[in-house]
């Protein structure tokens, strides 16, 4: 890699195990991608005072030169650290692993790229608890998502406010819908790309929602 490895620890305590297993997989992930730019590794328990148990994560962010960021995430209920916070840093290198292969395949010429692949799914920010660090989208067809502040990518959680537009991953988490890898679209007022490929409407109702 160009950058050394970044592991980052929130609500959680620093480990020599986890520093020495993280690095294993990263050393696995350049099997995959000889140009890895910068990888970076969170491994936390998050923070939402609204839930009880809050579950365990981990996050993989990978830069790439031409494809940018990949991001890949795995969250679970854990009662012994120690044991199970192996098969998440795990599950979350395996999700990685996958983009990676894809990537590579595409670029090596394996794979046709389509220009109708499927965009991620927009969403609007219907509100924000920016001390505790999380939010909620509201997809297009009205569902919402709980998001945390590390879900957004380039660190723009502090730019999100209400009725800025994203585009996100959807994911099916134990206590509800959760978006991971944000990226903002544009912010209230301001217009979207200039193809008009993001020119949707915003979901009914967003802008009901009381600002926090």
């Amino acid at each position: 890699m160009q950058t050394p490895l970044e592991i980052t620890y929130q609500h959680v305590s620093r480990s020599a195990w986890i520093d020495e297993y993280v690095r294993s997989r990263v050393a696995k992930l350049e099997n995959f991608s000889k140009d890895i730019v910068s990888c970076r590794v969170t491994i936390e328990q998050t923070q939402n005072p609204h839930k009880t148990g809050n579950p365990y994560r981990a996050q993989v962010e990978v830069t790439l030169p031409a494809k940018g960021e990949l991001v890949a995430e795995k969250s679970d209920k854990v009662t012994d650290p120690q044991v199970q916070l192996r098969p998440i840093i795990r599950s979350a290198f395996e999700a990685m692993e996958k983009q990676l292969k894809k990537q590579t395949a595409k670029r090596d010429g394996k794979v046709k790229q389509h220009n109708d692949e499927p965009l991620p799914p927009v969403a609007t920010v219907v509100r924000m608890f920016e001390k505790d660090g999380y939010g909620f989208l509201k997809s297009i067809s009205g569902q919402e998502y709980y998001f945390h502040r590390n879900a957004v990518l380039h660190g723009d959680f502090d730019r999100l406010t209400v009725g800025t537009r994203v585009r996100f991953e959807p994911n099916e988490g134990d206590e509800g819908l959760q978006a991971s890898s944000i990226q903002i679209i544009d912010k209230p007022g301001v217009g979207g790309a200039a193809d008009g490929e993001d020119d949707l409407d915003m979901p009914a109702g967003w802008e009901q929602e009381p600002r926090h």
